[in-house]
């Protein structure tokens, strides 16, 4: 039998500060007219910023587990520019934006090739598992700051 223990998920990447996550719009993402369904772009902008995350050792999971909290998105701006259709190849970059002791805000943009497809503010709190605001770990909000330093503001 074939090795594949080598196939992984895609994983982004961090460049000058910002978290680059490449995805495909498939089938099951499109409306019956073939462009992608508002909701699924929350869904790209959802696995972005897990990867991005993940990328920078925040174990979400474990936080939630061990009963230190978890994320939870509370507040959101959106705005729809283009649309994206079938096989369409999209590039979901994030930033972060403000960085609080018990939140943080990350801007998403969704494009596709030079055109901005969408774009987003999304402001997610730290919450115990009770559902009260919480100081994020102070290393997360140390890896958060450091991404932020890299920056390019160009």
């Amino acid at each position: 039998m074939t090795d594949l223990t080598d196939i992984k998920p895609h994983d982004g990447r961090f460049v000058s500060g910002k978290h680059y996550f490449a995805c495909r719009v498939y089938f099951e993402d499109t409306d019956f007219s073939g462009i992608v369904y508002h909701a699924n772009y929350l869904r790209y902008m959802e696995r972005a910023r897990s990867d991005m995350l993940r990328q920078l050792n925040m174990d979400q999971h474990g936080a939630y587990e061990s009963g230190e909290g978890v994320y939870a998105v509370v507040d959101l701006t959106m705005k729809y520019l283009l649309p994206a259709r079938l096989d369409d190849d999209l590039l979901v970059i994030s930033t972060v934006e403000t960085l609080r002791a018990a939140s943080v805000i990350i801007d998403q943009t969704i494009v596709r090739g030079g055109d901005v497809i969408t774009s987003a503010s999304v402001h997610a709190a730290f919450l115990t598992p009770g559902g009260r605001p919480r100081r994020q770990p102070k290393a997360w909000t140390k890896a958060f700051a450091g991404v932020m330093d890299q920056t390019d503001t160009k």
